[in-house]
């Protein structure tokens, strides 16, 4: 009888244990990141992590997104878009809320879809325009579109600088090859002729072959298009070379990892930036303080990716108000969130049927060392 009593009471000792594991598990919300810690991709992938990361951090620290401390899981794709395909589908079986991840598009067009299967809300970092040009309702930019960036870069060179005509040096890949196709028709539309198109690889190290049909174009621009690590490389060449004519870009030509590799050589680029820790913004300041102090070393634009991805999941699940994925995604679809309520986002920012984002961007040139914002420009809304 005493065995009986004492097989009963751990019985009901464990199916007390067991029925108190779903309220654990309600007190708290999963995210995965899917980040690039190796390959290419490393350095974009560590800077959007570490935002992902920090912003965790503070919001857990403050109480989490409605009661609900996040849970925040980190896998390697190695910059392979088959990895990242099947890291998507094991974070999607592992039952996460939402996913952070890939930031190199062709890893995004790849893994995407398993996404989009489970109806998984997926933050990503690429800029290729055909991620959000199909229709996906579960993948959410946490950068400018190629689309919406490069009209702006055009403008800049046909009436900043009064070009005619432009050499365009890009990397051939999914990203590369979209910013290509977008900058070349911005120009067009701005009457700007592209006279050279020249194709580097990822993760090219030799770019004295590139550069020297840049300089045998005589475009009286060259617009650089390439990985961080190649950006470098590139300037480098350029300067070793004397390259005399103005180098433009976008966000990935004048990242402060480009500056850190480049060295001397990135002084005078110029480029388009959606996202930078020099902003002059009190937000963005305070932001460049606390990253620098958790990872000693300044962000580029992939950390404050990251870091802003997070709270504008945090402002959508509060509007829903409810840890509902249809929800969310349906209230991240026509998001309008003002930095002075959500200081998290760092600048006002709305988002599109899309999963498209909006807001300032600005206008930058390196300068002894680090970029100076020469111009602030309006989001499009705001036109």
């Amino acid at each position: 009888m005493t065995t009986r009593r004492s097989a009963a009471s751990a019985l009901t000792a464990l199916a007390l244990a067991l029925s108190a594991l779903p309220a654990f598990a309600q007190s708290t919300v999963k995210i995965a990141g899917l980040y690039e810690l190796s390959g290419a991709g490393a350095s974009a992938g560590t800077n959007f992590k570490n935002g992902v990361e920090l912003a965790v951090q503070e919001i857990n620290a403050a109480g989490g997104i409605l009661g609900k401390k996040i849970e925040h899981s980190i896998s390697d794709t190695q910059s392979n878009p088959g990895v990242a395909k099947g890291l998507t589908a094991k974070a999607v079986d592992d039952g996460v809320f939402a996913i952070f991840g890939p930031v190199f598009s062709g890893s995004i067009m790849v893994s995407m879809a398993e996404s989009r299967r489970a109806e998984v809300p997926n933050f990503i970092g690429g800029e290729a325009s055909a991620i959000t040009k199909q229709g996906n309702p579960w993948v959410f930019r946490t950068s400018f579109t190629q689309d919406t960036a490069m009209p702006k870069v055009a403008r800049y060179i046909a009436n900043g600088l009064k070009a005619k005509t432009v050499a365009v040096l890009f990397v051939n890949n999914d990203f590369g090859k979209g910013g290509r196709d977008a900058i070349t028709k911005a120009l067009g539309d701005a009457g700007v002729k592209v006279v050279a198109d020249i194709s580097t690889d990822s993760g090219q190290v030799d770019f004295s072959a590139p550069v020297l049909k840049a300089k045998q174009s005589n475009a009286d621009v060259l617009f650089v298009y390439t990985n961080e690590e190649e950006s470098a490389r590139a300037l480098r060449e350029l300067r070793k070379q004397g390259f005399a004519k103005p180098v433009v870009g976008e966000t990935t030509l004048t990242g402060q990892k480009v500056i850190d590799l480049a060295g001397e050589a990135a002084n005078g680029a110029v480029a388009h930036v959606g996202l930078t820790v020099d902003a002059p913004n009190p937000l963005m300041l305070k932001f460049k303080a606390r990253y620098y102090q958790a990872y000693k070393h300044i962000s580029d634009h992939n950390g404050i990716k990251g870091y802003t991805g997070v709270y504008l999941l945090k402002a959508a699940v509060e509007k829903a108000g409810k840890f509902d994925r249809k929800a969310v995604a349906q209230a991240l679809h026509t998001l309008d969130v003002k930095a002075a309520k959500e200081p998290g986002v760092l600048m006002d920012v709305t988002m599109d049927a899309n999963g498209d984002i909006d807001r300032e961007s600005f206008l930058v040139e390196v300068k002894n060392g680090r970029q100076e914002v020469k111009q602030t420009l309006p989001a499009l809304g705001k036109k």
